[in-house]
């Protein structure tokens, strides 16, 4: 088999033999940490040096001597940013106010303080010297997740403007949009984060609702016209490259699927894909490097989602992403396709409202061919290589509901007879992220809040009083499980456990963040 290309051109942050030997090394208990430390030389300097260590040495060199390399050559973690307090930052926004409960209110405002926390600024120097960090530099400063994650993120970002916007924070939000839309201006796409080694994938692409989101709250119209341009872009990065035609019935769509085929483990997870490579037949471990670059674009890494299908669904080894057609992934396209229709029709361009309402139209009859299932109420993965659906339980199920994805309104009741019928209603504390416990972290017992916010605001679109009332209870689910986990720790995490009342999640690559 052929080697797929790098991550990136980086011979020290994506690829070649100082990543290999540091990392394979493991000096540090995450494998993240090195590719995040900046160097203090120019990178052929460095990989001089490397190379006389490494030829003194023959290719073996003992772990005193490396620590001591990475200490001369490298600084620590975190150097090229600083802390910022945003500018738009204010003591007591409206909707505080409107939290009549106490305990809940003052609870909320101690979470409005953490965007002074989590708020991020990259140093002058990245922009002088970018071969020196990982970091892509930003314009803008921008809110993180918190944790080991010290850059920000794609999807994660969405969710972040949501609450931004909460807060009254739209000055903000308009500097991240503006990072992104740069990122796309520059990559042609929005890499899955602000690092070098996340350039070849992305992650769901809820850019332009984003826009959206920053349009509606601050009628900032003359932002988007500047920057409809920039949508169109990232929307052709996916059409382009992430495309994939199904056939059922004598028919071909076509539909979108996470897949990036670029070589080698991960950067930032080496030793982990490394190692789960070496269990491998040769031929087989770019395929497995390519598929889990494909989990991590998909925002779910990792699930028994991507592992289906396969001969032993349980092994991370048996990872097959790109060979399934997501259902949120589509939603989130056709949202994207919907909303860039209104958006030229808002700013007088028929014929481009046009194409996007065409997408949009066709999207919608080949998710209904090949994803969804009338009789279950729910959309499903489509598995290409074994041409059915996966059956299994995922919120992303559901996904076409919040993304106003869906002809009929009748289906969002469908959905409610669907969470019963899967006995998902019976989780006091939150929706699974799957019925399967794998150990990885996007299965059962986690659940996480985007998945929460995918089926409950699905839901709450429904007329009836019936469906509105669940989605309702399942927000207080939430809500109450956060609650009792920040009265017991003073933190908010990525991830719960819900299997036994409320606690911070676990397994997958990497402990549980606080942010």
């Amino acid at each position: 088999q052929e080697a797929l290309p790098p991550s990136c051109e980086s011979q020290i942050y994506c690829h070649g033999e100082l990543l290999h030997q540091v990392q394979m090394a493991k000096l540090y208990q995450d494998d993240k940490q090195f590719v995040d430390m900046p160097l203090c030389l120019a990178p052929d300097q460095v990989m001089q040096r490397f190379n006389e260590l490494v030829s003194t040495h023959n290719h073996s060199i003992p772990q005193q001597q490396l620590q001591l390399f990475l200490k001369e050559h490298f600084q620590a973690v975190g150097q090229e940013l600083e802390s910022w307090t945003p500018e738009d930052w204010k003591d007591s926004p409206r909707f505080l106010q409107k939290i009549s409960d106490p305990k809940l209110r003052a609870w909320a405002g101690q979470l409005h303080q953490l965007w002074k926390k989590l708020g991020k600024k990259v140093k002058p120097e990245v922009l002088l010297h970018p071969e020196q960090f990982s970091l892509i530099y930003s314009q803008h400063p921008f809110i993180v997740p918190g944790g080991r994650f010290l850059e920000f993120y794609y999807w994660d970002s969405y969710w972040v403007m949501e609450g931004l916007l909460l807060s009254e924070m739209s000055q903000t939000v308009k500097g991240m949009l503006q990072n992104f839309l740069d990122l796309v201006q520059t990559y042609g796409h929005v890499p899955n984060g602000a690092r070098v080694y996340y350039l070849q994938r992305s992650q769901p692409p809820l850019l332009t609702l984003m826009m959206n989101r920053y349009v509606t709250h601050t009628n900032d119209t003359a932002f988007l016209r500047d920057n409809i341009g920039t949508l169109a872009l990232e929307l052709d990065f996916w059409a382009e490259n992430r495309n994939i035609s199904v056939s059922s019935r004598g028919k071909t769509y076509i539909l979108n699927r996470y897949h990036v085929p670029y070589g080698g483990p991960r950067p930032e997870s080496y030793s982990k894909d490394a190692e789960l490579a070496d269990l491998l037949p040769e031929g087989d471990r770019e395929t497995l490097w390519a598929e889990l670059k494909a989990g991590a674009e998909s925002g779910w890494d990792f699930s028994s989602r991507w592992l289906i299908g396969s001969p032993n669904p349980d092994l991370l080894s048996s990872i097959r992403t790109s060979k399934l057609v997501p259902v949120d992934l589509n939603a989130f396209l056709c949202q994207a396709e919907d909303l860039m229709s209104n958006f030229y029709t808002s700013l007088g361009n028929d014929s481009q409202a046009m194409k996007y309402r065409n997408l949009r139209e066709q999207r919608l009859v080949a998710m209904k061919a090949i994803l969804w299932d009338e009789e279950k109420g729910a959309w499903f993965d489509y598995d290409l290589e074994n041409g059915k659906k996966n059956q299994e339980f995922y919120p992303s199920n559901l996904a076409p509901l919040w993304a106003d994805c869906f002809s009929d309104l009748g289906v969002v009741d469908k959905a409610l007879k669907y969470l019963e019928d899967s006995q998902i209603l019976t989780y006091q504390h939150g929706i699974p992220t799957s019925l399967r416990n794998t150990a990885q972290q996007w299965d059962f017992p986690n659940a996480w809040a985007p998945l929460q916010d995918l089926v409950i605001r699905g839901l709450a679109k429904s007329p009836s009083p019936k469906t509105q009332e669940v989605a309702f209870q399942l927000a207080q689910n939430w809500i109450r499980t956060n609650f009792d986990v920040y009265s017991q720790k003073s933190a908010m995490y990525e991830k719960y456990d819900i299997s036994n009342g409320g606690q911070p999640g676990g397994g997958g690559e990497y402990e549980v963040q606080e942010g």
